[in-house]
């Protein structure tokens, strides 16, 4: 355990993306009691690298957030459903594929969750915009300006939507 407390437990959120992807990692006690490690994002490299190139980009720096910040669980978000462009899942896929990997190579545990779910449980509504999730974001977590870019707030929220919805099971199972 990362935290001086039992009772917190550190998440790393991943915003899966093959140019950029959004990190976030949190110590959680419960949604009053977050506490922000650090955020930022993990870049893939130019769509001019070849794509192995650009994976590998990805996966190094997915094993330098989990070896310096040492999360106990890693949360992402999980593909759409409905991609207007089919090259565009596919692209993804492989960007999430890489990045759940390094997560199992660290043999931290993923906890996956859909765009529509991870909105409901920060701000209530399955259909907020990137602007209110940036802003519930900030507000959480004390911030003086909203996280940028978005991937980093979308990062922060599946951190939190993972502690929130871990927090409900754990009290199911009292």
């Amino acid at each position: 355990m990362n935290s001086t407390s039992p009772n917190v437990i550190r998440i790393l959120g991943i915003d899966p993306g093959l140019n950029v992807t959004g990190y976030g990692v949190i110590d959680f006690a419960g949604p009053q009691e977050i506490h922000l490690i650090e955020a930022g994002i993990i870049r893939g490299g130019s769509s001019k690298k070849p794509m192995g190139t650009r994976l590998l980009a990805l996966k190094r720096g997915m094993e330098e957030v989990i070896e310096t910040l040492n999360p106990e669980v890693v949360a992402l978000e999980e593909l759409y459903s409905h991609y207007a462009r089919p090259r565009t899942a596919i692209l993804m896929g492989h960007a999430r594929g890489v990045l759940c990997l390094a997560a199992a190579t660290a043999e931290l545990t993923s906890a996956h969750y859909s765009a529509t779910q991870i909105k409901r449980v920060i701000t209530g509504n399955g259909r907020a915009s990137k602007s209110q999730i940036q802003s519930t974001i900030s507000s959480m977590l004390e911030l003086a300006e909203p996280p940028e870019p978005p991937d980093v707030a979308d990062a922060l929220a599946i951190a939190i939507c993972h502690g929130c919805i871990s927090m409900r099971h754990a009290a199911l199972d009292l």
